[in-house]
């Protein structure tokens, strides 16, 4: 019995260790069901798109936008676009948790002679990765000069930023 206990905190440290741990999000287009973990891609129009990533559970905001600032510039330079500004944007989260929670609650019984009396305590916290994040812009293509517009991006400089000087246009 003495080996059991400390197998059986093992295995519990290793369950809650497992459940804390987050898959990162890789820049890849999204495969399979909407909600597929990549970015994806609709033509409104020549020189218009709507482009979206979906991060995985636990992925942080910033980089979901970051990726989905990527497949922007990376269209733009394919379609032979210098720059692209944002027309629109929004940023879905699902599967967010409820967090910890406390929880309080009693009872009474009556058997025969006897009545019994109990109160109990329990606590309950999400360990899963935490919630997905989708990023969606609708962009438009320019060529030029970059506009001097907060909204407006310089298609190079986000593949070299963003992309770290990667190029997979």
């Amino acid at each position: 019995m003495k080996t059991v206990k400390p197998l059986i905190a093992a295995g519990l440290a290793a369950v809650l260790l497992s459940a804390c741990a987050t898959t990162p999000t890789v820049y890849r287009a999204a495969q399979g069901a909407p909600t597929a973990v990549g970015y994806s891609e609709y033509r409104l129009e020549a020189g218009r798109y709507r482009v979206t990533f979906q991060g995985g559970p636990g992925a942080p905001e910033a980089q979901v936008a970051d990726y989905a600032l990527l497949r922007a510039a990376e269209l733009a330079l394919r379609d032979g676009y210098d720059w692209f500004r944002i027309a629109d944007r929004s940023t879905a989260i699902s599967g967010r948790g409820a967090g910890p929670t406390l929880s309080v609650g009693g009872g009474s019984a009556t058997f025969g002679r006897r009545t019994g009396f109990g109160v109990g305590v329990g606590t309950s916290f999400d360990l899963g990765p935490g919630p997905a994040v989708a990023r969606s812009i609708e962009v438009v293509f320019g060529k030029g000069p970059t506009p001097r517009d907060r909204d407006a991006y310089d298609a190079r400089e986000i593949v070299k930023v963003v992309g770290y000087g990667r190029a997979s246009v």
